[in-house]
């Protein structure tokens, strides 16, 4: 993983003594309420509903042991001992005291960790997949694009206050699970007709007031002209994109209302400025970049008796050969797996890990998996290199911290953002209606019959919960000042991305586990043979879904 060099240090902790300094300004009433706001947003600090709330950048959603002990610590001696982990692969603290957060930032940046840019109408934190570097599936492992982004963004003077925040994604393998689509920059490694690798790149996907999926402006870029390219791309959004209305601010109106044609000529143009150029990347900075993201040191195993030794102990122990086949997948090294620790418990809000739990995944990732550890889009956590052999002495230890709740990729491995328990944008609460919906399904056999699915749930039309690309979506909604939910049925996330659409009127929120099933019993009843639910649902259509979900009761 990437290491700070001096100048990376000295750049945070310069960060954090200025925002000190701003601090006990705005504290002593030299600041306004006004004049503060955008400082503290440049450092990643919300007022919630109850309390600020302190966004912590997660690179690419890759940690060291020793950051994920530290982040612990903190959520103990400032917060109330949790954290909650975003589709933004970040990590959320939800009651620091003000004052105190200048404390909590120079202990980030003792083990290389920061808040800048999490928040504010800039290039906020970018994305990739969480296998990166490991998967069968990989054409190229994306973490060396994302740092190279990363670099070349983080306080990017031209690019601090863009008309509205800007969101990157990176892809390198053949499923997508970085949702590249939804991004107001999707970048895709492909290879051309003479099978170079290059970035295929997408803009002016996103979700929010008016969901949109990206559109392709370039094919096959070579790899040496991704920051001019990409700066390019800025460039015409900053020069253009609406700043008198933040709801049409984003690159997916803009791109909208120019046509795809007319905005790729305007790149074009501006490209012709910068295309060979300055930030022009040469080999040996692209080898730089690379050389941070060394495979660790593995055992070179016999991977056919791994495996053969695996099937035993499945056999052996039914329980634990349930999580295997949820919770881990095949890694790229003979004789290692991947697995997913869903922070998907029943009775748990999503996303959310305890300061001792943090600390039990440290521990973890030290003694299983080269004390690394990767936060994913969908709110849980990898550890990406265990030995195939120690898989089950690490299952034993998440099953006696309740830490191994195999359902990854199914119905109650939902996405849900905090809703109204915490942001003060929320238009409904959406943790008790996930709680309910786990509660509804907890029957592991019938989540298994349903096979993959995704059910996705924000608190209003921001979308921080991607209703909109879950197979399922569900999006609380205020009539008249009460709390109602809207469902959506067919949106993905994946490389044949599709937006849900508004099954009907809305419910209360005491109905929704009763829709849910209605939805769940006409699939499973409409589906042939192998089909997943978004199989089904692109074959019949929304309506067979409706007419269930609102027939009146027997």
């Amino acid at each position: 993983m990437y290491v700070y060099d001096e100048y990376d240090q000295k750049i945070v902790d310069e960060r954090v003594a200025q925002y000190r300094d701003q601090t006990d300004r705005f504290l002593a009433g030299k600041l306004t309420e006004a004049e503060f706001l955008p400082l503290r947003l440049q450092n990643g600090l919300y007022v919630q509903r109850l309390a600020p709330m302190l966004r912590i950048a997660v690179p690419y959603g890759l940690m060291s042991s020793k950051q994920l002990r530290k982040v612990a610590q903190i959520t103990r001696d400032y917060d109330k001992g949790y954290a909650h982990f975003s589709t933004r692969q970040n990590i959320q603290l939800n009651w620091p005291r003000l004052a105190e957060v200048p404390d909590l930032l120079a202990e980030l940046a003792t083990v290389q960790m920061h808040a800048i840019q999490t928040s504010g109408n800039c290039i906020r934190n970018t994305t990739t997949d969480q296998f990166a570097g490991v998967a069968p599936d990989e054409l190229e492992d994306p973490r060396p694009w994302c740092e190279i982004v990363r670099q070349w963004s983080t306080l990017h003077p031209e690019f601090a206050f863009l008309p509205r925040k800007f969101k990157i994604a990176v892809c390198g393998s053949s499923e997508d699970r970085a949702a590249i689509h939804a991004h107001d920059i999707g970048l895709e490694l492909v290879p051309n007709d003479a099978g170079q690798v290059g970035f295929r790149v997408l803009v002016g996907g996103g979700l929010g007031r008016t969901p949109v999926i990206g559109s392709e402006v370039c094919p096959w870029l070579e790899k040496q002209h991704l920051l001019s390219y990409l700066e390019a791309i800025l460039r015409v959004y900053n020069q253009n994109g609406r700043r008198d209305n933040k709801y049409k601010a984003r690159i997916k109106i803009l791109v909208k209302a120019m046509g795809v044609d007319a905005f790729r000529e305007a790149v074009e143009q501006e490209w012709e400025l910068l295309k060979d150029g300055p930030t022009t990347l040469s080999e040996e900075e692209m080898n730089r970049a690379h050389g941070f993201f060394t495979a660790p040191a593995y055992r070179e195993l016999d991977g056919e008796a791994s495996e053969t030794s695996l099937a035993a102990a499945v056999d052996a122990d039914p329980i634990f050969g349930n999580w295997v086949r949820r919770n881990t997948r095949a890694h790229r090294v003979a004789g290692y797996r991947s697995v997913s620790i869903s922070l998907k418990a029943t009775g748990y809000a999503p996303g959310d890990i305890t300061d001792a739990q943090l600390e039990l995944v440290a521990e973890l990732a030290d003694q299983f998996s080269f004390g690394e550890i990767r936060s994913t889009h969908q709110q849980n956590l990898v550890l990406a290199d265990v030995e195939t052999e120690q898989l089950q002495a690490l299952w034993q230890q998440l099953q006696s911290a309740g830490m191994a709740t195999p359902n990854i990729g199914y119905l109650t491995d939902m996405i849900c953002c905090p809703g109204g328990d915490y942001c003060s944008l929320a238009n409904a609460k959406s943790l008790p209606v996930a709680e309910a919906i786990q509660a509804r399904f907890d029957n592991l056999d019938y989540l298994y019959d349903l096979g993959p699915l995704e059910l996705n749930i924000s608190g209003c039309m921001n979308a921080c919960g991607h209703h909109h690309i879950g197979h399922i979506g569900i999006l609380g909604v205020d009539k008249k000042g009460q709390e109602f939910y809207q469902v959506c049925l067919g949106g993905s996330q994946a490389k044949d991305a599709s937006i849900g659409k508004i099954l009907g009127p809305s419910f209360k929120q005491e109905d929704m586990p009763e829709v849910i099933d209605r939805i769940l019993s006409t699939y499973v009843g409409l589906r042939e043979e192998e089909e997943t639910f978004l199989d089904t649902y692109r074959r019949v259509g929304i309506d067979p879904f409706k007419e269930r979900v609102y027939a009146k009761a027997d």
